[in-house]
């Protein structure tokens, strides 16, 4: 199970705005998609759940833009808890284009977990929150791309 994420996307033709590049909201798409994937992967898919009646619910996103992709681009989203407290964790990602190792974008989201009957805050389930690994260091986003790089020969 991956502390640090790697969710793999192909810049679609309809992900382009009137500039040329990809629209502001496909970057927030992405790292939500890319948040339920990592969530997905650990363990905690939105069935399982829904079978405790909780979850996680966004509190706030920041995303700082730092270049522009195009179509047909193949990128990644790393993703990784930051920090959990209580009814809380703070994800972070960085969107980036392997093939010349560039960032794109830089987030992060703060979630916060709800009772599903009452919409209120409740404590992570110990069982929820022990399925991540938390990374308080921002990972290298390329490590993956690296080691399958040097795995090829």
């Amino acid at each position: 199970m991956p502390s640090v994420y790697h969710h793999p996307i192909v810049v679609d033709e309809s992900a382009i705005d009137r500039m040329g590049h990809v629209n502001n909201l496909r970057y927030l798409a992405w790292i939500i998609d890319a948040a339920v994937a990592h969530s997905d992967v650990q363990g905690w898919s939105g069935d399982d759940h829904d079978r405790i009646g909780s979850g996680w619910v966004v509190r706030s996103h920041q995303i700082r833009y730092l270049q522009p992709a195009f179509a047909g681009e193949a990128l990644r989203v790393v993703t990784w808890i930051a920090s959990a407290k209580s009814a809380r964790c703070l994800r972070r990602y960085k969107i980036v284009r392997p093939t010349d190792r560039a960032i794109l974008a830089s987030a992060e989201t703060e979630w916060a977990y709800v009772s599903f009957a009452t919409g209120a805050p409740i404590r992570v389930p110990r069982e929820v929150i022990g399925a991540f690994d938390i990374v308080a260091d921002d990972p290298d986003p390329f490590a993956e791309v690296d080691e399958a790089r040097r795995a090829a020969g």
